[in-house]
This record gives structure tokens, C-alpha cells and sequence, in this order.
């Protein structure tokens, strides 16, 4: 078992190296310090002085990668790859544009985040398990069927028109949860009902026809019938056996999307107002603030390598050939 997650982790680092490799190309060899410079400052005619300015406020005055200037380990060292890209093995995301501490915003924003993501992702498995096994229990009927359709038609609206559609009736209408903004303490449970419902209601079309899919996979395997020969009830094979051997599927689904709860919505959170990571990353998108994007960039990664693993460590739990191979 230690061998196994010891493995997954070295898989991971060359991944995390390469997604390093290519951000950093990105920013600032495809997109040069001198480029972000003029984006940022929005002027048609910018001059060379305040370029240079601009650059060397935010430490993008430095070599790319190498310092011939410098002396000793100050050559790699004193680069914008050193400062800039190595650093966020460390978790060091520096500053923004504007001077924040990026750390410091990410411990603030990742509360809010946090507070809508765990209930919209456990309530919304356990409810759309919940559907997709009634829908396999009654599987071929007009029960099944027009659930399917249902499914269809939720997964074709746009997760926009929910949003709007919940702040305008829950909100508007009937006022009874705050449209948009944001508290801290017990304060802040008016302002997440409404985030968490709509985000509930806005998958379970996906999230059904998912799981029934898998379900319907299980029932048709040649243990399900050997299990209804023996006189189980329906129920009981649905629950005991395919719901159990469904797990790996299932388990590559959830466990996979957890750490990237910590990431946000940026949808949910720029609609409602949540001070969480969602619209952290698109406030810096629309003022052009690249330290928070390649910071937020990065940790995204990270996160979804770590997902990759806790999948791996799932798989163990509920299948221990795996532990074997």
C-alpha cells in the first residue's frame, strides 16, 4: 500500500514540473514582461520609461533565466524563473500587481469557497446516487424514461439561466435569502442557501444520467443474475452489490473533483458576490493582474494532481487487487 502511494507521487512530480515549464513559457516568453506591461497600463503609446517602471516595481526587470551580471548561485538564482516560477513549489505566490500578499488572499478567499463547494459536492453525490439508483430500480419504465428526459432537459439549460432564475424568483420575488453578498459567521448562511441550492439543482441532470449509466453497466454482469438465482431481492442486489462494485467509477468522479472545491466556482461566486477564490481569479483576470493568475494557475494544478492521487488511494480501499499491481 506505501509502495502504491509512494509511486503515484513520483508520477506526480514530473507532471507538476511540466505544467511549471509550460506556465512559465506562457507568461513570459510567449507573453513578454513587456507585453504584460503595456496590457496593464492600457495606453496606446506607452513609453520605454514607463515600461522599464512598470517591470522593475514587479521584479520583471530580471533575465528570463540566466543572470550573467550576477555572481555564483545569484545567476540562477536572481531570474524571473527563479523568483517568479520556482518559488511556487514552496507555496510562495509573492505579491500582486497592486501589492497584496497572494497568500494571504488565498487563505482569506478559500473560506467562502469551501463553505459553498462541500455542500453543493456532498449533497449533490448523495442526491444524485439517490436518483440514478430509483431510476435503474425501475428500469424500462415510463419512470426511467421520462427521469431520462428530465435529465436531458437539466442538463441543457445553461448554468447561467439557473443562477439567474433562483436570484430572481428566491430573491426577488418571494425575498427570502439576500440576492447577492456575503458575511462572516452565522451570518453568512443566508447568503450560501441560495448559491448551494442552485449549484444542487444545476447538476443533477448530469450527475443521474452518470450514475445510471454506471448502474445500468453493474445490473446486465453476470454476478447481478447469479445474485437474483439465489433469491435476492431487487433491492438488495441494487444496494449490496452493484451499488459496491460501482465504487471505482464513482469514486473516479468524486474524489477527483474534491481538491478542486477549494478552487471555487467562478460563475457561482462573481454572480453572488462571494469573496471566495472563484472570483478572486476573475477579478485579476479583468484587471490584468498576472502574479495572481500564474499564482492561482499553478495551485490549480496542484490541487488537481492531488486529486489524481487521492483517486489512486481510493481505488485501494475498494478494490485490493489494486494494492497488488
Amino acid at each position: 500500500m506505501f509502495a502504491y502511494i509512494v509511486r503515484r507521487i513520483l508520477y506526480a512530480i514530473p507532471i507538476l514540473v511540466g505544467v511549471n515549464l509550460l506556465t512559465f513559457t506562457l507568461f513570459f516568453v510567449v507573453n513578454s514582461p513587456d507585453d504584460m506591461a503595456r496590457m496593464h497600463l492600457g495606453m496606446k503609446r506607452v513609453t520605454p520609461e514607463a515600461i522599464s517602471k512598470w517591470k522593475q516595481n514587479r521584479g520583471y526587470d530580471k533575465p528570463l533565466l540566466y543572470n550573467s551580471e550576477a555572481e555564483g548561485a545569484a545567476r540562477v538564482m536572481d531570474t524571473i524563473f527563479f523568483t517568479k516560477s520556482v518559488s511556487l513549489f514552496a507555496f510562495r505566490f509573492g505579491s500582486a500587481d497592486d501589492g497584496r500578499d497572494i497568500g494571504h488572499d488565498i487563505q482569506q478567499r478559500m473560506w467562502p469557497s469551501l463553505a459553498i463547494a462541500i455542500p453543493v459536492f456532498i449533497v449533490g453525490i448523495l442526491v444524485n446516487i439517490t436518483f440514478a439508483l430509483l431510476l435503474a430500480f425501475f428500469r424500462a419504465t415510463y419512470i426511467d424514461i421520462w427521469g431520462v428526459i428530465l435529465c436531458v432537459i437539466l442538463m441543457s439549460i445553461s448554468a447561467l439561466f439557473y443562477i439567474i432564475g433562483g436570484q430572481f424568483l428566491i430573491g426577488k420575488l418571494l425575498h427570502l435569502v439576500p440576492i447577492s453578498g456575503y458575511d462572516t459567521g452565522i451570518n453568512s448562511f443566508k447568503f450560501l442557501v441560495l448559491p448551494v441550492v442552485i449549484g444542487i439543482i444545476g447538476g443533477i441532470g448530469a450527475g443521474t444520467r452518470w450514475y445510471r449509466t454506471i448502474f445500468l453497466e453493474e445490473i446486465n454482469k453476470d454476478y447481478v443474475r447469479t445474485a437474483r438465482a439465489k433469491g435476492l431481492s431487487e433491492l438488495r442486489v441494487l444496494f449490496r452489490h452493484v451499488l459496491k462494485n460501482a465504487m471505482i467509477p464513482i469514486l473516479t468522479g468524486a474524489v477527483v473533483v474534491i481538491p478542486l472545491l477549494f478552487m471555487g466556482s467562478l460563475l457561482t461566486e462573481s454572480f453572488f458576490g462571494i469573496p471566495g477564490l472563484g472570483s478572486y481569479t476573475i477579478e485579476a483576470i479583468q484587471s490584468q493582474d498576472f502574479a495572481i493568475v500564474r499564482a492561482m494557475v499553478f495551485l490549480g494544478s496542484v490541487m488537481y494532481i492531488f486529486g489524481l492521487i487521492l483517486t489512486d488511494i481510493s481505488y485501494t480501499l475498494v478494490d485490493p487487487r489494486i494494492r497488488l499491481s
